[in-house]
């Protein structure tokens, strides 16, 4: 957390600047997205307004959050984004460690003057003006939860608030399954539920937004998985003729890398997709137990996140990939004992 000085100095900078911008990474989950409106509503309930800002798309299953209509896609609007965040006199940075998380906007950000306040729970973060970094919490929802009330404004928290950071703590923690969850989270999870947070309205938009596309892209995955039940692990994949086949949206594949770790005795599932727009392949890892999957994908794919779910990439096409995926996964003793 942000010591004492640092957050009697933030609170100053929210009581005097006008021009405030929250800015989140490229393909906005649903943490990004439950954190920016988050923090976007608590400003506003302390009558400090701003604008989120988004790099990108972000998918339809999120699109339901209060006053998510009132996001700046970047992409859609450039030169608008480029002045909103230019002429910031403070900047939130949610959900990322590293300016090159935003794509576009990074030389954007760089050259920016304002305040850059970052809140974020990925390992190794850049440097900030002011950085709240955390790699033990689950979310950076839970972070800004934890911003609001080390601020003294725990009875600011309204129903907005509390939906949107409900919505974020639920996603980045695989509905409460993975390992970072805490009873600091549930307690967290309590209050918000409190405070006007429904968890069945919540989970039914995340959860049962299923689109007959998304299905079929889910069956074709899982009729070509690969298990190796001796190495414990699972790899998935769809190419881009698959994607584009099945009615793929930006979205549809969130979370289909946890179908493998369902499987008993499964520790490691990997998600292979084809980059529809690049000649790359794009990859998402996630474990179970003690199976670090950040350093796996650091070491291997160019990649990083946690330590039970990250990310990557691979030049080479699906088929070369996989192979190459299984040679790593001999050298991982975990996986081979």
């Amino acid at each position: 957390m942000f010591n004492p000085t640092e957050l009697s100095e933030i609170k100053q900078l929210l009581e005097t600047k006008k021009n405030i911008v929250i800015l989140t990474h490229h393909n906005p989950d649903g943490d990004a997205i439950g954190s920016s409106l988050g923090l976007y509503h608590f400003l506003k309930s302390i009558n400090v307004e701003s604008t989120v800002i988004v790099p990108n798309e972000f998918p339809k299953f999120l699109k339901w959050m209060p006053n998510f209509k009132s996001i700046v896609i970047a992409e859609h609007k450039v030169k608008f984004a480029h002045k909103l965040i230019l002429s910031a006199d403070v900047i939130f940075c949610l959900d990322f460690n590293t300016s090159s998380r935003i794509d576009a906007l990074q030389s954007v950000l760089q050259n920016a003057t304002g305040t850059k306040i970052l809140i974020d729970h990925h390992q190794q973060p850049d440097a900030f003006h002011y950085v709240y970094s955390d790699t033990s919490q689950p979310a950076t929802c839970q972070m800004v939860y934890k911003f609001i009330r080390e601020l003294n404004f725990s009875q600011e928290i309204t129903n907005e608030i509390a939906t949107c950071l409900y919505a974020g703590i639920l996603t980045d923690t695989g509905s409460f399954r993975f390992r970072n969850t805490t009873s600091e989270t549930h307690h967290i999870i309590a209050d918000l539920i409190e405070k006007g947070a429904e968890p069945d309205v919540i989970s039914s938009h995340i959860l049962d937004a299923n689109s007959p596309q998304r299905l079929l892209l889910l069956a074709t995955m899982l009729n070509q998985m690969d298990v190796i039940s001796e190495q414990k692990t699972v790899i998935l994949y769809l190419s881009k003729e698959q994607l584009l086949e099945n009615g793929y949206q930006k979205g549809d594949t969130e979370g289909f890398v946890n179908y493998g770790l369902s499987m008993l005795g499964i520790v490691f599932s990997v998600l292979i997709l084809d980059d529809l727009h690049n000649d790359y392949r794009r990859m998402s890892f996630r474990s179970k137990g003690e199976f670090d999957v950040n350093s796996f994908a650091r070491n291997y794919f160019n990649g990083g996140g946690h330590f039970n779910a990250a990310g990557g990439k691979s030049e080479l096409s699906i088929p070369e990939t996989i192979q190459q995926l299984k040679k790593y996964i001999q050298n991982e003793k975990i996986l081979t004992s």
